[in-house]
């Protein structure tokens, strides 16, 4: 198969998008996330899939899996996963609007990763287009809590990937011409300061701040960063009224290592930060979602491998990369499934008021998953 013939055109494909785009998805607005998830569903109908709906966990957005027809349907082939739900509040494209210029459109999560799935499912039909059978049947499972660390629907991913004999995920490429073989290790913690009520003004040393101390522990966490375990602190939230002395204070911490052993030795460090007082004051740690880390198996390099040829004939250089940004392929990369990702468009500044793409990306990136579809066995 010729893959530069593959019949995508960008300039078609950024039109289909700019609905996506438009319709904002913010992890935790449930009823956002399902219109989105609908729409994809309906797009992926059109294109010829089959789609099921899939309730989403408790509180958060629902999911959809398709399946493209074929004549082995339910014998293990490949699955592309991805996720629909943004970091961007319901609101930011007033200061985030789609817009082009030139080879550049802007717009939240036109990158992470709203490009990429589209791009990985017109590949799809693209092939279909040209007569082209794949060898292995193709699913997509696309989710909706990926950006808060995947708390609902991992069950669900590593359950469908277990399925299958390749994943290819498209999220952002984090450089031009590389996509990503291992991600690192990431944790995520709860962090609550309970400090002592009283009147700030009338009785201000008869209480005990949160704030304070959660300031304090704050600093002390993120000093704890080296080359090795990354800490960073956000999400922070303390008290209701400035002249009470607030009672309560809490935040989460993200954390990040190349290797488990460093991610497991940072655990140890943070938790000893736990420490809770006879009178209910003191600071808690509480251990939430993990992401394992994910380094390149036999399996993955072959895949890279295989991408790099196919990369080659369609006129660019491909590198691979362990990458810091979690994704869902840490679950499949760390089930020892050939997972190949940052399959999706490139571009840059993602999670910002800049999120953009480069426009011709989306037909390139598309045709580099065609390839890869087109082969596999």
């Amino acid at each position: 198969m010729d893959v530069n013939a593959v019949p995508l055109d960008a300039e078609a494909m950024l039109n289909g998008l700019k609905r996506w785009v438009e319709l904002e998805s913010p992890t935790y607005d449930k009823p956002s996330v399902d219109k989105m998830t609908a729409m994809a569903a309906q797009d992926m109908e059109d294109l010829g899939f089959s789609v099921e709906m899939i309730p989403g966990p408790e509180g958060l957005g629902d999911c959809a899996r398709a399946a493209f027809p074929h004549e082995n349907s339910g014998e293990p082939g490949v699955l592309i996963i991805g996720h629909l739900d943004t970091v961007h509040p319901l609101g930011t494209l007033e200061k985030l609007p789609f817009r082009r210029e030139g080879n550049r459109c802007w717009g939240p999560g036109i990158c992470d990763m709203k490009g990429g799935n589209y791009a990985a499912i017109g590949a799809v039909k693209a092939l279909a287009d040209m007569g082209v059978k794949t060898p292995l049947p193709v699913h997509v499972l696309l989710t909706s809590d990926e950006e808060i660390g995947t708390p609902g629907t991992r069950a669900l991913i590593e359950a469908e990937a277990a399925k299958h004999k390749y994943v290819l995920v498209p999220e952002p490429a984090w450089g031009r011409n590389t996509v990503v073989t291992g991600r690192y290790a990431i944790a995520r913690y709860h962090l609550t300061a309970m400090g002592r009520p009283s009147h700030a003004g009338a009785a201000l040393k008869a209480g005990q701040s949160a704030v304070k101390m959660m300031a304090k522990e704050l600093l002390a966490i993120e000093d704890m960063t080296d080359d090795d375990c990354t800490f960073s602190v956000s999400v922070v939230h303390g008290g209701q009224w400035v002249n009470c002395v607030p009672t309560v204070c809490r935040a989460e911490c993200l954390s990040m290592a190349k290797r488990q052993d460093d991610l497991d030795r940072g655990a140890a460090r943070l938790m000893a930060f736990d420490r809770r007082e006879a009178d209910g004051t003191g600071f808690f740690v509480e251990k939430s979602v993990v992401r394992p880390v994910w380094e390149a198996s036999a399996g993955t390099m072959d895949l890279f491998e295989r991408a790099k040829r196919i990369a080659g004939d369609l006129g660019f250089p491909l590198a691979h990369a362990s990458e810091g940004g979690g994704s869902d392929g840490n679950f499949t990369g760390a089930m020892g499934l050939p997972t190949l990702d940052g399959l999706g468009v490139v571009g840059a500044d993602v999670h910002t008021l800049n999120e953009h793409i480069e426009v011709g990306s989306l037909a390139s990136r598309g045709r580099l998953i065609a390839g890869l579809l087109a082969e596999l066995d």
